[in-house]
C-alpha cells in the first residue's frame, strides 16, 4: 500500500509541477519549477530502484540543462514580455485543440499493446547492477546511436559558445 501511495504523490507532485513551469508568467520561477520537478523524476527513478538514471537526471538535467536555460533566460530581455497579457484572445481554440489532442492521446493509449518481452530478466538485472547492464547495452547494442547524440551535443555546446562570443 505504501509504494502505491508514494506512486501517487509522485505523479501528482510531477502532475502539477509541470503546470507550474508552464502556466508561471516569470520565466525565473519556471525554471525553478522545473527544478523541483526534475528533483521529483529522479526521486521517482530512485524509488523504481534505478539510481544511475536518478543521478544522470540530477547532474544532466537538474544541473546543466536548467544552468543552459538561465543563461538564455538572462541573455534576453524578457522585461517586456513579462507584463504583456499571455492571452491574445485564441484561447478558445487552443482550448479545443488541447482538448482535441487529450482525447486523441487517450484513446491512442486506450488501445496500446505492450511490446515483446526484453531478454533480461529481473533476477539478471538485481544480480548484475542497473548500470552495468545499461552500459553493456548502450555501448554495444546501440553505439551508434550514441556516438550521434554526442555528435549532436558537442556542435550544441559549439553553437551556444559562439551565439554567447561577445563583438569585440
Amino acid at each position: 500500500m505504501l509504494p502505491v501511495i508514494i506512486f501517487i504523490y509522485f505523479a501528482l507532485a510531477m502532475t502539477t509541477l509541470s503546470i507550474l513551469v508552464i502556466t508561471r508568467r516569470n520565466p525565473i520561477h519556471s525554471v525553478l519549477f522545473m527544478l523541483a520537478l526534475f528533483f521529483h523524476v529522479a526521486a521517482l527513478y530512485l524509488f523504481l530502484n534505478a539510481e544511475f538514471l536518478a543521478a544522470v537526471q540530477v547532474i544532466l538535467y537538474a544541473g546543466a540543462i536548467l544552468v543552459l536555460f538561465l543563461f538564455v533566460i538572462t541573455m534576453l530581455n524578457l522585461k517586456a514580455e513579462i507584463f504583456t497579457d499571455p492571452f491574445i484572445g485564441e484561447w478558445p481554440v487552443s482550448l479545443a485543440i488541447g482538448s482535441s489532442l487529450l482525447l486523441l492521446i487517450f484513446f491512442t493509449l486506450r488501445d496500446f499493446l505492450p511490446g515483446p518481452v526484453g531478454t533480461y530478466t529481473i533476477e539478471m538485472i538485481q544480480r548484475e547492477t542497473n548500470t552495468k547492464i545499461l552500459g553493456r547495452v548502450l555501448y554495444t547494442e546501440y553505439l551508434f546511436p550514441f556516438e550521434i547524440a554526442s555528435l549532436i551535443l558537442l556542435i550544441a555546446i559549439v553553437g551556444a559558445m559562439v551565439l554567447a562570443k561577445k563583438k569585440s
